[in-house]
Parts: structure tokens; C-alpha cells; sequence
């Protein structure tokens, strides 16, 4: 057996008998959409006052709107059909609500910081297509707003709240709340309170031209004890399915991960062992410089735009260490779904702070090419990767904003981010490069011919350069792709991904593939006297990021219902964006790893 620890950032609420739990009302979502709205943005039952709650930055990025309800709970105190109010809808009202029906929007609630869940049971098929007869128990967040049959919207206007509690007299006193499940039922009320014994059974509630327009809103609340400890009551929303898949894609990336170190070995081992051995023997008369040996004069030549190409260095650098420190904060613990919006605001706060680094290596990379202008160059790299991501995210923001949706980032919180921007990331940029400035630059262990030689004309198609850096990109996407399936279903499909152990797993062979990748390519690059290796390792690890944007177009015919313009814009904006994210990420680890293996390789050898 074996004890755990709960680091949410949430201190478990003791509750007496009688007391009131407040019911939060959050926002109505859809998967066909992607657009979050307000609740009250619909003609629902209102509080006297509407309290909005508190929110953290991410919260805010997430299109959250965590508001006050009318429901009345109390700690152990059933209802059975009570009513909460009566509204009389505007045909323009039913329209509205018509629509949203129609494209199957969730309605999410908080209860003591748990979100409401729709529980379903699936039953286990085998190989040939016969139920097993054991059946597992999904949570999915949220309830549906409606259904629709006959292509007619019936308004779920009756639910049932069961909530589970947890008491251990010897630990504490009172009870803790540790489920809270919602079943929906469309009830059409006609005339006075009658409600009906099996609300399945009862006429529904339409939402359409000839319909009622007198809708009446009711709900029961049921609470049942439980044995789930308050630190384990996330565990059944995060309950992995699907598990023998993510163990398949980390063994399958192993094997290619361990073939891909055979292969690096054995040049490291044999054929560049026997290459210095031959290369370095003082009594041989006559050396026959030929392969990589003889580009030795022109391996370290400063490559065409110095200059971006250390800015790019720089941003991968930046989204390297904020990946490993979110995914370390994230095993820890310290990023628990019950701190609502917690893994956005790390990964934006942990961006900004990394700047340091961005401008160090950047620096280091721009002063080893013996250039002066490192404040210039300091410049663009605070504003280039920063200055793309915030201005197609503006973009986006504006048709968000446009169709009215809470998802809308407000004036307020992007300036600021702006001020997170300019405030703290550039001057961060700059602290970093300052100090990369005031070190001696890198010196290569040797010597850069004045006249560089020219490079092979005859040059056969596996050298071809374009085709190189296409290959680069196929097995660092190949070993990491499932997971980036299951990323892509957790945010497009509004699910939860709370596997970081794994994940923290595949992003090591994320980066042990690039590597070693980017190693073998670049070795069979040097060996046909192709000394331009400064770019392709950069470009040819960075190429993964192609394939991912390319599979985006995959995902979203064949995994999602967009049916709007708006929605797929969406889409492919913030997929665009992941996706020259994980080019700088990848293009970086790609490069330092070839600088390294021709360092290494070249101050092998000896000249005069």
C-alpha cells in the first residue's frame, strides 16, 4: 500500500449539517463551436443579484464565467421537485435558446469547487464485436442544455443534483462534499406544480414556433454517502481510459528511440573512430582528406541571417525550460484541476520569466558568430516570438469578440498582457542578454578559411537539402503523435488530460528523437562536404512542426462537427500557433544537439 499527498491549493470545507452549499453557475460550451457564452447570457433563472467570482488570469483565457446561482442547497437536505421559477420566453427568446439546443451545448456547474458531471456507463466489446458484459463508469463534464429529436430542441428544464459526501468522525467533524453528478430531464409543465414520477416518462419541454412559451424550472437534490476521500474525489473525473494506448505509444517510440541510438553509436563508434584514427596518424605521408574531414576550413562559417537564426535559438530555449518546469510543477501536483485555470497561468508566467534565458542564448549564439549588434539583436528576440503569438491571438480575439462568446479575451486582461510583455519578459530578455554579452564569445576549435570552399554540385538526391529537412521532422512527430491526440481531444473536445506522468515521459523521447535525428542527418550531410549545417538542423528537428499542423487538418475532419466559420477559424489559428511553437521547441533542441556532435567531432582531429 502507499500514502499520497493533495496539492491542489484548495483546503478541503467542512460542512455541518444544514448549511448552505452554494451552486456556482459556470459557462455553456459546445464542441461544435468551440465558443463559450456567459450562463446568463440565456434566459435562465436568476439570483436577486448576480455575484461574478473571482478569477485567475487563466480562468479568464479559458472564456470561464463562474457566477452566483438561485439554487438552494443545504448539507444533507433533500428535494424532491422543487420549484425555482417561472419564465415566460419571447419567440426571440425560444429562437435563442432553439440554437444553442440545436448545437449541443453543455451547461457546466461548481459545487465546493467540483464541476458537475454527466455519468455514463460503457459497456466492453471485444474483438468481435460482442459486449463483454462489463460495463465502466465515464464522468464527462457538464450536463447537455437539450436534445434533439425529429430535428425538434427540447429545453432540459428539470435536474436532478446528486451530491456525495464524505464523513470520518475520528478525522474531522461535519461532512466533505467529493461528487457532484447532474441527470437532465426536459419536463413540460401545464398549468400548476404537477411533477411527473418518472420525468423520462413525461411530455418534454420544445423549443419551437407553436411550443409553450411558459417554462417552469425545477430540480431535485439527492445526497448519498461515500467511502471517496476528499484528496481522491478528482480521481474518477481524471480516471484514464484508453491507458493500454498511451503505454503502446511510449513503447513504440522506445524502439525507435533505442534504434536511433544504435544508429548514432555506431558513428560515433565505428565509422568516425576509424576516420580520426586513420586521420590523426602522424606517420601516414599522405592523409586523403575526403568526407567531412575535408570541409574542416568552412564546418564553422557564419550562416546567412546570423541574426534570426539566434533569435529563433533564443525562443526555443524560452519554450524548452517553461515546458519542463510546467510538466515539473504538474507532477508535483502543484497544477491540480481543482486550481481552476492553474496550467494556463504557469505556462504564461513561466514564459514570461524564462526570457532570461531566451536573451542569454540568443546572445551566446549571436556573439559566437563574432557579430557586435547584440542590443539590436536582443530586441528582436523579445518582441519576434512573443510579437507572432500576440498578434494572431488579437486577431482571433477580435472574431471572438464579434460573435459575443465569453471567450472573448476583455480589453483589461490583454493589457495585461501586454504589461506581463514589456513589463517583465523584455527586460528579463535583456537582463539575460547582458550577461551573455559581458562573457567571452564561444571560439570554435578551428579555424574558418577566408575563401569558403564551394559546395558539391553533384550533389546525389538523399543529400537534397529540402528532402533532408522533411525527413527530419518524421520520426520526432511519429514518436510523439498519440499523445499530442489525446492534447488535441482534451482541448477541442472539452475533456480532461491530467496524464503528466506520461506526458513528461513522451516529451523525453520527444527530445532523445530530435537529437539523435538530427545528429545521424547532419553527420550524412558533412560526410557529402555539405558544410551549411547551421540551418538544416535548426529546419530539419523543426520540420516535426509541419506534420503536426498537417495532422491538424486530419483531426479536424475526421474527429470534429465544426459548423462554423468562426469555429474552424479558430481552430486552425490556435493550431497554427501550437504548431510554430513546437518548431521553435523542437528546431532548438535539434540544433544544440548537432553543435555539440560537430564541436566534438572536429576538435577530434588534428591540424596544422
Amino acid at each position: 500500500w502507499a500514502e499520497g499527498f493533495y496539492l491542489p491549493g484548495v483546503a478541503p470545507h467542512d460542512w455541518h449539517e444544514g448549511e448552505k452549499v452554494e451552486l456556482k453557475v459556470n459557462k455553456l460550451d459546445s464542441v461544435k463551436t468551440q465558443l463559450p457564452y456567459d450562463f446568463y447570457s440565456l434566459p435562465f433563472c436568476r439570483p436577486d443579484k448576480v455575484v461574478e467570482a473571482a478569477e485567475n488570469l487563466g480562468e479568464i483565457l479559458s472564456g470561464d464565467m463562474i457566477e452566483s446561482s438561485a439554487y438552494e442547497l443545504y448539507m444533507k437536505k433533500p428535494e424532491k421537485c422543487k420549484l425555482l421559477c417561472k419564465l415566460t420566453y419571447t419567440p426571440e427568446e425560444m429562437k435563442a435558446l432553439e440554437e444553442k439546443i440545436k448545437e449541443y451545448y453543455v451547461v457546466h456547474w461548481i459545487v465546493d469547487n467540483i464541476p458537475a458531471a454527466t455519468v455514463f456507463l460503457v459497456e466492453e466489446i471485444d474483438d468481435n464485436g460482442v459486449s463483454t458484459g462489463v460495463s465502466d463508469t465515464i464522468y464527462e463534464k457538464g450536463f447537455p442544455l437539450g436534445f434533439v429529436e425529429n430535428d425538434k430542441a427540447y429545453l432540459n428544464n428539470h435536474v436532478k443534483l446528486i451530491l456525495s459526501y464524505h464523513e470520518d468522525q475520528q478525522s474531522f467533524t461535519g461532512s466533505r462534499i467529493v461528487g457532484f453528478k447532474v441527470e437532465a430531464y426536459s419536463v413540460e409543465y401545464k398549468g400548476d406544480l404537477n411533477c411527473p414520477a418518472d420525468p423520462v416518462a413525461a411530455p418534454s419541454q420544445c423549443m419551437a414556433e407553436g411550443c409553450n412559451n411558459q417554462v417552469t424550472f425545477t430540480y431535485d437534490v439527492e445526497w448519498q454517502p461515500s467511502s471517496i476521500k476528499w484528496a481522491s474525489r478528482w480521481d474518477l473525473y481524471l480516471k484514464m481510459t484508453n491507458s493500454e494506448i498511451h503505454w503502446f505509444s511510449i513503447v513504440n517510440s522506445i524502439m525507435m528511440v533505442l534504434f536511433l541510438t544504435g544508429v548514432v553509436a555506431m558513428i560515433l563508434m565505428r565509422t568516425l573512430r576509424k576516420d580520426l584514427e586513420k586521420y590523426n596518424n602522424l606517420d601516414d605521408e599522405e592523409v586523403d582528406e575526403t568526407g567531412w574531414k575535408n570541409i574542416h576550413g568552412d564546418v564553422f562559417r557564419t550562416p546567412v541571417n546570423p541574426g534570426l537564426f539566434a533569435v529563433l535559438v533564443g525562443a526555443g530555449v524560452q519554450v524548452f525550460s517553461m515546458c519542463v518546469l510546467t510538466m515539473l510543477f504538474a507532477c508535483l501536483g502543484f497544477l491540480s484541476p481543482a486550481n481552476r485555470g492553474g496550467l494556463m497561468t504557469a505556462f504564461l508566467l513561466l514564459f514570461v520569466f524564462m526570457g532570461m534565458l531566451a536573451g542569454y542564448f540568443a546572445t551566446r549564439v549571436y556573439t559566437m558568430f563574432k557579430l557586435k549588434e547584440w542590443k539590436r539583436n536582443t530586441l528582436h528576440t523579445a518582441l519576434f516570438f512573443p510579437g507572432v503569438v500576440f498578434t494572431i491571438f488579437f486577431i482571433l480575439n477580435l472574431f471572438v469578440w464579434g460573435e459575443k462568446s465569453s471567450g472573448a479575451v476583455p480589453f483589461g486582461t490583454l493589457i495585461a498582457l501586454l504589461v506581463l510583455w514589456f513589463g517583465i519578459s523584455v527586460p528579463l530578455v535583456y537582463l539575460g542578454s547582458y550577461f551573455a554579452a559581458k562573457k567571452d564569445p564561444i571560439e570554435h576549435p578551428l579555424r574558418v578559411n577566408q575563401i569558403p570552399k564551394c559546395l558539391p554540385a553533384d550533389m546525389p538526391w538523399y543529400g537534397n537539402k529540402y528532402l533532408c529537412i522533411l525527413a527530419g521532422g518524421t520520426l520526432p512527430f511519429g514518436a510523439v503523435f498519440i499523445e499530442i491526440f489525446f492534447i488535441m481531444s482534451s482541448v477541442w473536445q472539452h475533456q480532461f488530460y491530467y496524464v503528466f506522468g506520461i506526458l513528461t515521459i513522451v516529451f523525453f523521447i520527444l527530445v532523445l528523437t530530435a537529437s539523435e535525428m538530427s545528429v545521424v542527418l547532419c553527420y550524412f550531410q558533412l560526410c557529402l562536404e555539405d558544410y551549411d549545417w547551421w540551418w538544416r538542423s535548426y529546419l530539419g528537428s523543426g520540420s516535426a512542426a509541419v506534420y503536426l499542423f498537417l495532422y491538424s487538418f486530419v483531426y479536424f475532419f475526421t474527429q470534429l462537427e465544426i459548423i462554423k466559420f468562426v469555429s474552424g477559424l479558430l481552430f486552425f489559428g490556435y493550431m497554427f500557433l501550437v504548431s510554430f511553437t513546437f518548431f521553435v521547441l523542437c528546431g532548438s533542441i535539434g540544433y544544440f544537439s548537432c553543435f555539440f556532435f560537430v564541436r566534438k567531432i572536429y576538435s577530434s582531429i588534428k591540424i596544422d
